[in-house]
């Protein structure tokens, strides 16, 4: 016996008015953008590291006061951290604001005081210095354990290395692989602008991230701490 379509379920309410109600309340739901795994911000990270490479970039690392949140310094100039930077803004995610923040809540978690003699966080320096990068991706993200297996270095991971007169390093891994078809190739800046290179067992490697936040972390305006001058990274 066929189902009378028009049959009330209880007082007032049809099988037909049932279906409708049920799809009006999940049609919202429907529309709704499906959340980013790992995987696809690894992929954007990577998409926007090498976009970075097409950039004309002079490498510059003098202290410059810069807008907060959302601040840079001029887009024609930068240094090894700013690649990193840049690339995670595109999706969306501010390390200004997100390592001021930190440091903010957890001073004494990054090595400020111990390197740059600082007492209190900097929003316009802290950011671009490898050595907080490295503290804020252990606190955050993954810290993973540096080796000689290259197939360990997977896309979007990021490397720390100290390049001759301990000088800190810090570049992208992407998908695309050297001659020999097992190094990733490295978007970093060592001071010829963005770059697409192998050099991922050329230097003493001392750190490996995996960072993959959600899109579009809060940059809501927040009060700015006072300048603190510094002429060095």
């Amino acid at each position: 016996m066929t189902p009378n379509p028009y049959v009330t379920l209880h007082s007032g309410v049809t099988r037909n008015n049932w279906a409708a109600r049920k799809l009006a309340w999940l049609a919202p739901l429907l529309l709704l953008p499906i959340p980013a795994t790992a995987d696809d911000v690894a992929a954007e990270l990577v998409a926007a590291a090498i976009d970075r490479t097409h950039q004309e970039v002079v490498y510059d690392g003098a202290y410059r006061s810069m807008p907060y949140p959302g601040g840079d310094v001029p887009a024609n100039i930068g240094v090894c951290t700013d690649v990193v930077i840049r690339a995670y803004r595109t999706l969306g995610v501010d390390l200004q604001q997100l390592v001021h923040e930190d440091m903010r809540q957890a001073f004494d978690d990054y090595p400020s005081k111990r390197i740059w003699g600082l007492t209190r966080p900097d929003s316009n320096i802290d950011h671009r210095r490898v050595p907080n990068l490295q503290a804020f991706f252990t606190r955050h993200g993954q810290s993973l354990t540096p080796g000689d297996n290259a197939a360990k270095y997977q896309p979007g991971d990021l490397v720390t290395w100290m390049l001759p007169g301990n000088l800190p390093h810090i570049g992208i891994v992407t998908d695309t692989t050297a001659d020999d078809g097992e190094t990733p190739l490295i978007v970093h800046n060592i001071g010829r602008g963005p770059k697409l290179e192998n050099i991922l067992f050329r230097y003493p490697i001392t750190g490996h991230y995996r960072y993959a936040p959600r899109h579009g972390v809060s940059t809501s305006n927040t009060t700015r701490d006072p300048v603190l001058p510094s002429d060095e990274y």
